[in-house]
C-alpha cells in the first residue's frame, strides 16, 4: 500500500497542489473512512487526504466514522495530522475570517465512539495537553508568514451537532471564556493521540455562533459556508506552508503518548 508522512482532514480542493494524485479505497477494523483517501506528493513529501464529511459533504458531524478516518491515516504511516475546520467565534475579539490555533478543547458531544481501547490493555490517555505544541508552532509561523489575522491560543468547545447552539448555550460558552465552537474536533484529536500521531487544528472562523444575544445575526449554514469558501485559498496557503516547513523527522510528545497512558 502507498505510504504517507502527513495526513490532512480537508476537502477535495486541497488536492489541486499535489503531484501524482491517486485515490485508494480503504477498510479498517472500525469500518470505512468518510471517503477514499487521496494520496499525492508535495515538494517531495507524501500526503494523505480524507474529506472529513465525504466529497459530497454527505456526512453530518455526529455520523462521521472518526475511528476509521484516524486508523486509515495510521495504517498509511502518517505521523503528523493537520486538521483545518470551520468554527464559530464565542468572543467579540475573534472575528469571522480570522484563524485560531486552538490548544484546548471542551467535549460537549454525546455517544461518539471516542477510543480505540474499549478492551485490554486499559488505556488512560492524558488529556492535559491534547494538541501537539510543535505542530501548533508551525501553524502560527505559517499564519504569520502569510500575514493572516490569527490567535495563537484558544479553547474549542465541541458540540454534538448537527444543530447550532441555542442563545442560552452560546451565552454560557462565552461566559465560560471559551473562544471557539465547532462540531468535529472531538474525538478526532484524541483518537490521533491514541495512535501516537502529532495533531494540530486550525480553526477558520466563519460566524459569531448565536450572535451574543442579538448583537450579531445568529449563524446559518448558508452564511458559514459562504465565509469558509471565501477563505479557502488562505487556508490552503497555510496548510501547504506547514507541509513545506515540517521536518518529517520532528519529534512530538504525541509520538510517545502511550508510555504515560498505561499501568
Amino acid at each position: 500500500m502507498s505510504k504517507a508522512d502527513i495526513g490532512i482532514f480537508g476537502g477535495t480542493g486541497f488536492y489541486s497542489l499535489l503531484e501524482d494524485v491517486e485515490e485508494i479505497a480503504m477498510d479498517t477494523p472500525y469500518g470505512f473512512p468518510s471517503d477514499k483517501v487521496a494520496l499525492g506528493t508535495y515538494k517531495g513529501k507524501r500526503l494523505a487526504f480524507i474529506a472529513r464529511h465525504g466529497k459530497s459533504h454527505a456526512l453530518p458531524p455526529h455520523m462521521i466514522n472518526y475511528r476509521a478516518n484516524v486508523w486509515a491515516m495510521k495504517e498509511l504511516g502518517v505521523k503528523y495530522i493537520i486538521s483545518p475546520a470551520a468554527a464559530g467565534s464565542l468572543q467579540r475579539n475573534i472575528k469571522p475570517g480570522e484563524f485560531v490555533v486552538v490548544d484546548q478543547f471542551v467535549d460537549r458531544t454525546t455517544g461518539r465512539r471516542d477510543t480505540f481501547y474499549d478492551e485490554a490493555p486499559v488505556t488512560h490517555m492524558p488529556g492535559a495537553e491534547p494538541i501537539c505544541p510543535n505542530m501548533r508552532a508551525l501553524a502560527i509561523d505559517a499564519l504569520t508568514q502569510h500575514n493572516l489575522p490569527h490567535h495563537e491560543t484558544g479553547t474549542a468547545v465541541v458540540i454534538q451537532g448537527p444543530r447550532f447552539s441555542t442563545k442560552a448555550e452560546s451565552m454560557w460558552f462565552t461566559q465560560m471564556g471559551w473562544e471557539v465552537i465547532n462540531m468535529t474536533l472531538y474525538p478526532e484529536v484524541i483518537l490521533a493521540r491514541e495512535l501516537e500521531m502529532a495533531f494540530v487544528n486550525i480553526s477558520l472562523i466563519t460566524d459569531y455562533d448565536s450572535g451574543f444575544d442579538g448583537e450579531f445575526p445568529p449563524v446559518t449554514a448558508e452564511e458559514a459556508i459562504k465565509v469558509f469558501m471565501a477563505n479557502t485559498d488562505k487556508l490552503k496557503q497555510v496548510v501547504f506552508s506547514m507541509v513545506d516547513a515540517l521536518d518529517i523527522t520532528m519529534d512530538s510528545p504525541a509520538h510517545a503518548a502511550l508510555e504515560l497512558a498505561r499501568f
